[in-house]
């Protein structure tokens, strides 16, 4: 698949005849590395971390022609060349709507080859069968919530200066979260809405400064991958914290959600994929 594919290209914002049929050249790459170069990563990554993708639109037709559900979760390398734009992706997974297959096992060993093949690293795929729907839990991300401060706000674009942390004051361990995350899709202006869980060691960071921050967000266009990655790198270079973590959760557009997750370090475990309140 080609990765030189530019966001204004994909199928966001037109027109498009949805497949019943498994045609996997629907899925749209989009190389991570032009919107890395805007926050100046390139060469060794500053982080690792994983884009957790949970799809609830998942159906196809067994051997005998019966129709089958299921919800997918699919886990992406934050290391892989590409990302996939989300409506190719919906499109492609509703070309499997009419398509016949023997078993679970074999829709997502094709999900696996054709996802690895399009994010360009290999993609772990899960699939829960309608009779596991009852064990699946919600949770909330933990942390210190940020929006119990009474701010005022007067800018809607991210501004990295608004980040501060006192190297005067010990190192602290703090776990804050934001349900005031917004931003917007890169191509259509549609509006993103997200929950952020910031997790640091370092210089304790100014909790209203990094509230504005966040909901300067609310104007800004880009993917959602795109800005977890920018929330870091700013938080990083301007509070210069020891260890980091963002964790960003999404609500759905399209059957999809798209849940990112950058660290810098491997003491804590990758986090949980419980889907949220607004999920």
């Amino acid at each position: 698949m080609s990765t030189s594919n530019l966001p204004e290209h994909s199928p966001l914002g037109k027109p498009a005849a949805y497949e019943a049929e498994y045609a996997p050249s629907l899925l749209f790459p989009i190389a991570r590395q032009p919107k890395r170069d805007e926050i100046g990563v390139s060469g060794t990554l500053p982080f690792f971390g994983v884009d957790i993708w949970n799809a609830y639109e998942v159906s196809w037709l067994n051997a005998r022609g019966k129709p089958q559900v299921a919800i997918a979760t699919f886990t992406v390398p934050a290391d892989s060349p590409n990302i996939i734009e989300s409506k190719s992706f919906k499109l492609y997974l509703n070309s499997f709507n009419q398509t016949r297959l023997a078993s679970p096992e074999a829709l997502a060993e094709v999900l696996r080859h054709d996802l690895s093949d399009g994010f360009g690293a290999p993609v772990q795929v899960r699939l829960v069968a309608p009779d596991q729907f009852g064990g699946m839990q919600f949770g909330e991300l933990e942390g210190l919530l940020l929006d119990r401060l009474d701010i005022e706000v007067d800018s809607y674009r991210p501004d990295a200066a608004l980040l501060r942390a006192d190297r005067e004051s010990p190192i602290v361990e703090e776990t804050l979260v934001s349900h005031l995350l917004k931003s917007n899709c890169l191509v259509t202006g549609q509006p993103d809405w997200g929950s952020v869980q910031i997790r640091y060691v370092g210089p304790q960071i100014d909790q209203e400064g990094l509230l504005r921050y966040l909901i300067g967000f609310r104007d800004h266009d880009e993917f959602h991958e795109q800005c977890v990655e920018r929330i870091f790198m700013d938080i990083l270079r301007q509070c210069q914290p020891n260890k980091l973590a963002i964790y960003a959760r999404y609500t759905r557009r399209g059957g999809l959600d798209i849940n990112p997750w950058r660290s810098n370090f491997t003491s804590g475990q990758r986090p949980s994929n419980l889907r949220n309140a607004r999920q």
